[in-house]
């Protein structure tokens, strides 16, 4: 490993289980989302902060991270939790391979969109962030781990960029799920939310940061949630959507 890559992975460790607190508020949030039993899929699993918070609420984990360094991170942390699963891949439309752009010292945006990376790199958000080419990476699908894993009650897809392609290779509505939104690149989300909407009847909500909280106490709608989104200011911080199945708000 080298040098920059070695203080990036520091940097995320820190980032994710250095901050005092952080672990309580995050299960009193996912409380409401995640069942005791229950079934959940981490997409960019990462360095594995919500694996940990849904085991202690009881559920089973797929957790499924690309990045090598990563994948043995979660494998050190929770290799001999027979409640967790950890699967070295992506997940995209379809099954195939592709290539992984890595920041090393800010691994939390590596991708594998070269789009997304080429829009987002001039945002001042970004300033600072270099990618590199790095390895060719196994993609499955969200269909694909249904079949294998069983209907998940919650997924979290923070994937940079490729949000709207691991949505697009499941084929039935999930109970309730998260991905990220970036103001600058606002479109990819609203694009997400239209996805959801053709799969099932969907309500909306959003959570900025890592606040851990819901930005509004009422569910939305489709529209209301893009048009929201479509209003952010350029310079707003990213965050999550949060979607789930039915009519009640």
């Amino acid at each position: 490993m080298t040098l920059g890559r070695y203080l990036g992975v520091a940097r995320s460790l820190g980032l994710y289980y250095g901050i005092p607190l952080r672990a309580r508020r995050m299960r009193r949030f996912y409380a409401g989302f995640v069942p005791a039993n229950g079934l959940c899929f981490d997409v960019g699993a990462h360095a594995g902060n919500r694996v940990r918070c849904w085991r202690s609420l009881g559920a089973r984990v797929v957790a499924v991270e690309p990045q090598p360094d990563f994948v043995r991170i979660l494998q050190r942390l929770f290799g001999r939790d027979p409640g967790v699963t950890v699967l070295a891949t992506a997940l995209g439309a379809a099954d195939g391979e592709a290539r992984l752009w890595a920041s090393e010292r800010t691994p939390t945006v590596s991708t594998l969109s070269q789009a997304w990376l080429a829009r987002v790199g001039n945002a001042p958000s970004f300033r600072g962030v270099r990618w590199r080419s790095g390895p060719l990476v196994p993609v499955t699908t969200l269909d694909a781990l249904i079949e294998r894993f069983g209907a998940p009650d919650f997924v979290k897809v923070d994937v940079e960029g490729m949000e709207g392609d691991v949505l697009a290779g499941v084929s039935q509505p999930l109970k309730a799920l998260s991905f990220e939104y970036l103001p600058v690149a606002r479109d990819l989300a609203i694009a997400c939310v239209e996805r959801l909407a053709a799969l099932g009847d969907y309500v909306f909500n959003w959570s900025p940061g890592e606040a851990l909280k819901l930005g509004s106490d009422r569910w939305c709608g489709a529209r209301e949630i893009c048009r929201w989104l479509e209003g952010l200011p350029e310079g707003a911080s990213s965050g999550d959507v949060y979607a789930r199945l039915g009519a009640g708000r």
